[in-house]
């Protein structure tokens, strides 16, 4: 069993946080309608929770294999300028993501839910799953939400980062502050 100590040590470490789409941001349904217009929902607290991570000063991105233009849409909607879509080597790909920000793969995280997502989440500083990711991923995982994709995992993970580093209480109080 992994030292708690040394997993929020690591959690806290995290600059920049890469994610998968189909099965993470949403809970892997893909509707593709008569005249092949696709959709797909996203649960709006992982969008929260995406900007906080970003107003904190910490970077998000999409490594995908699917290509779609409702991704496009909602990464720009929630400004998230590293996108890569159509991509069939996750690992290749998250390396070039993680060297153009200049950090090292300990301050990576990756949240996964299927076998593409295997050799990234096991490279990573904190290789993470959502709950109803595939077996080998979530055995492999530091971190196991309790959400399942699509469903608040996003923000589940964002927060147990943004704790991990006394960043969570700043998120909290930027909604409490307008009550009074």
């Amino acid at each position: 069993m992994p030292d708690p100590t040394d997993l929020d040590r690591r959690l806290a470490r995290v600059q920049l946080l890469l994610l998968d789409v189909d099965g993470v941001l949403t809970d892997g349904g893909v509707t593709i309608d008569n005249q092949g217009v696709e959709s797909k929902t996203f649960h709006i607290r992982d969008g929260l929770a995406l900007r906080a991570w970003q107003r904190a000063g910490l970077a998000a991105g999409i490594v995908t294999g699917r290509t779609s233009r409702v991704v496009e849409l909602r990464a720009a909607e929630l400004g998230i300028g590293i996108v890569r879509q159509g991509v069939d080597d996750k690992l290749a790909v998250a390396e070039e993501v993680i060297r153009s920000c200049g950090l090292s793969w300990e301050e990576a995280a990756f949240l996964g839910d299927d076998l593409p997502d295997l050799p990234v989440v096991v490279r990573c500083g904190v290789g993470a799953a959502v709950a109803d990711a595939c077996d080998d991923l979530r055995r492999a995982a530091d971190v196991v939400t309790g959400l399942p994709g699509g469903r608040g995992a996003v923000r589940e993970l964002i927060e147990r980062m943004l704790r991990a580093r006394g960043g969570w209480d700043a998120v909290v109080s930027r909604y409490a502050a307008s009550r009074t």
